[in-house]
């Protein structure tokens, strides 16, 4: 989906916008409930499935975890990740692919069917909680540490995909980003929803910063929590001095690219963006073009590996 997400939706108190937009958000509830409550699910014995999805809409984290559990995982069963295909989400299936099998098809029910042809054991999903029509054996909710689940209110009047309280239908909450004082309140209102609910955290680490450190630079990003790369920017000490945000998902087009290189050139900046929007840009527009390599890691990882390992 390509979508700049509106500030009202992160706001803590209810916006006149909010209010305007609801009988959208009532309808759409509507058509949420019917699909989870009377759409025939189907489950799998020959397969585990692992679902890594999310409710707030975009920049969770959900693919760094998806990787994650695939790298773990095909230590020891055949695992695959399947994702849905979009024709914007290529630049996440070519970062999957760097190092998992990856199943891309329009229909996830079909892409299972290929892993079982295929004698896959695990399968990982990365989005699908809102599929319905299949049982998964696991079900993790991902959450960014910044922005939690915004104003709490489904879209379009807020930046959920379903309501909170459907994290009763959920095994585990995983929390993306740094530590601040709004995560132990979040978590607990989620105990108050399931108390048996799973909690983990993850922070984002980058990897090729030392070379970065000693430049100014534009960035620009193209990802559904833009902040997030900011501020692991700030957290390295690397300078940047201007900041450009695109939609999430966004597909540059060479005029992008030139306008971009042209307004560093003036400022007498480098350029620096993600690892995604990098690979969304054609190859040969690459030139002079650095990105930040992030990876997730996971906190208590030996209490989480525990609680995966429980359901395969």
């Amino acid at each position: 989906m390509i979508l700049i997400k509106p500030k009202f939706w992160d706001d803590s108190k209810i916006s006149l916008f909010s209010i305007l937009l609801y009988p959208l958000t009532f309808i759409i509830d509507l058509r949420t409930f019917f699909q989870r409550y009377f759409k025939k699910k189907v489950g799998f014995k020959k397969i585990k499935t692992i679902c890594v999805g999310n409710i707030y809409i975009g920049g969770t984290g959900k693919t760094p975890l998806t990787e994650f559990l695939a790298n773990e995982l095909k230590k020891k069963y055949k695992t695959v990740i399947i994702k849905k295909k979009y024709q914007s989400h290529f630049d996440e299936k070519i970062l999957l692919e760097k190092n998992n099998e990856v199943i891309f098809e329009k229909n996830r029910l079909n892409s299972l069917n290929i892993a079982l042809k295929n004698k896959f054991k695990i399968a990982v999903f990365d989005d699908g909680l809102q599929d319905y029509s299949i049982d998964y054996n696991l079900k993790i909710a991902c959450f960014n540490s910044n922005n939690l689940a915004g104003n709490q209110l489904r879209i379009p009047s807020g930046p959920l995909r379903e309501k909170i309280n459907n994290i009763e239908n959920y095994d585990a909450v995983f929390i993306n980003g740094e530590k601040n004082n709004k995560i132990k309140k979040f978590s607990n209102y989620l105990k108050t929803i399931k108390s048996n609910i799973k909690i983990f955290r993850g922070i984002y680490t980058a990897n090729n910063v030392k070379h970065l450190k000693k430049q100014n630079f534009l960035i620009f990003s193209g990802i559904g929590n833009p902040d997030s790369f900011k501020n692991t920017l700030k957290k390295y000490g690397i300078k940047f001095k201007m900041n450009i945000i695109f939609p999430d998902h966004y597909v540059y087009s060479s005029s992008d690219i030139q306008k971009i290189k042209r307004k560093a050139k003036m400022n007498n900046l480098k350029i620096l963006t993600t690892e995604k929007d990098f690979c969304r840009i054609k190859k040969e527009y690459r030139k002079d073009i650095q990105f930040l390599k992030i990876n997730l890691e996971i906190l208590e990882i030996s209490k989480f590996r525990k609680f995966i390992k429980s359901f395969i």
